[in-house]
């Protein structure tokens, strides 16, 4: 093992540039200066009516220039933004020149926007009425700004053209597990030899009316809608569902041997990443927590660790009564009579649920934990819940320096991934 080669030797990963924007605001220094002072993040929907609801409350991002007319121009906003920031800590401009990995909802505009769209479909030609000329716009391409205002897989490309990066695209979705993905799938190109950078961005902008229906049809989404800042309750007694929300992070990841090489500044290394499939429902999580386990473990085991060297966990912590119960088992799994020392908080409590952006924005919040020495807090924490004995880091952060972090996220179909990450090589 050397200075640039991990305990397999492999290339060490390194993180050099990271942007964020969530419902706290945009860029790190307004999320991590809210985030730490234990602001929420969660407020009453303004974008569409909400009127006879049973969730009518949502972490929605209404901040970044005009707001954007449909899902899939958010969600490339927020990427782009995000993006940005993220190069611009790296020190790089010009051509990327190297792989993008997009995690992204498998959305298409909501139906008013769908009609709305409609009226810019050429008339000519496609008898019947606007929702047909929409189609038949979209299967055309004739349109280019139609198109991308239409299809989601069209993100990845107006980023790779905008950022200049090498190759096809990815454009990947795995529920909540997204962003993990995106970053475990840029790790294993630069361990691989493949590239000496990557480009991991993860958004989500696809909160609507339809979205809000649908979660709620599942009894997932909070209900405590007076006030909307104390509807995310992670790990409390009393929480009753998650609370939707949109975001997006970007992380650039670089061979550690060429980012010192370049001069860069390192902000974080990247040491392993575990995944595991969960088969035991479309949307709920396996009661035995068998494949979060083996998660957390894999991810452990990828980065030559064990429980004993981590100092902070990120937890998923979706303030839903099944998962968080989930949860908690997998980590005393894992941890055992240890895990009851680790301090431990969930983002949601504040920011919400980012569902596809999830797992990179808790990443970028992570390695800014280690960088500042400073724990987040659970916010809400009024109401422990007995059966679930954590230190979340309860309302207020803290002052302690980590130097590990391991990072999950568990998602819809069983989509389980977790990151571990640290200040260094050792």
């Amino acid at each position: 093992m050397t200075a640039y080669r991990d305990h397999l030797g492999r290339p060490v990963v390194a993180v050099t540039g990271m942007g964020i924007i969530t419902s706290l605001g945009q860029g790190m220094k307004d999320n991590w200066d809210a985030l730490t002072s234990g602001t929420s993040g969660i407020h009453e929907i303004t974008r569409f009516p909400t009127e006879g609801l049973s969730t009518r409350i949502a972490g929605t991002v209404d901040f970044i220039g005009t707001p954007a007319p449909n899902a899939v121009e958010r969600a490339y906003a927020f990427a782009r933004e995000t993006t940005i920031e993220a190069l611009a800590q790296a020190g790089l401009s010009g051509d990327f020149n190297g792989p993008l990995f997009l995690a992204a909802p498998p959305i298409e505009p909501e139906w008013s926007a769908r009609f709305e769209l409609a009226d810019r479909a050429p008339p000519s030609g496609h008898p019947g009425d606007g929702y047909k000329r929409f189609l038949a716009a979209m299967r055309s391409k004739n349109d280019p700004d139609f198109y991308e205002a239409a299809l989601f897989g069209a993100i990845s490309e107006r980023l790779s053209d905008r950022f200049g990066t090498r190759g096809l695209p990815v454009t990947l979705s795995t529920a909540c597990a997204s962003g993990v993905t995106a970053i475990q799938l840029g790790i294993e190109a630069i361990r691989q030899g493949r590239t000496e950078r990557a480009l991991t961005v993860a958004t989500d902008g696809s909160l609507s009316a339809e979205a809000l229906i649908r979660f709620s049809l599942l009894s997932a989404l909070s209900t405590q809608n007076d006030p909307p800042s104390k509807a995310s309750k992670p790990f409390s007694k009393d929480r009753d569902g998650f609370v939707i929300a949109e975001g997006a992070a970007t992380l650039v990841l670089e061979s550690l041997e060429a980012a010192v090489a370049r001069g860069a500044r390192i902000l974080g290394i990247m040491k392993g990443a575990g995944d595991k499939a969960d088969s035991f429902h479309r949307t709920r999580s396996s009661p035995d927590g068998g494949p979060a386990i083996a998660t957390i473990r894999a991810a452990l085991a990828d980065a030559g660790l064990d429980e004993s060297g981590i100092g902070y966990i990120n937890a998923h912590g979706t303030s839903t009564p099944e998962n968080d119960k989930m949860e908690y088992g997998a980590m005393s799994a894992v941890f055992g009579d240890a895990l009851a020392g680790i301090p431990l908080s969930s983002n949601k409590s504040m920011i919400g649920h980012t569902l596809t952006a999830a797992g990179a924005v808790e990443a970028v919040f992570s390695l800014q934990t280690m960088l500042t020495g400073t724990l987040p807090p659970t916010i809400n924490y009024a109401n422990p819940d007995p059966a679930i004995a954590l230190d979340v880091v309860p309302n207020r952060k803290r002052d302690k320096q980590v130097s590990a972090v391991l990072s999950n996220s568990f998602g819809f179909g069983g989509q389980n991934a977790s990151l571990v990450m640290a200040l260094d090589t050792a």
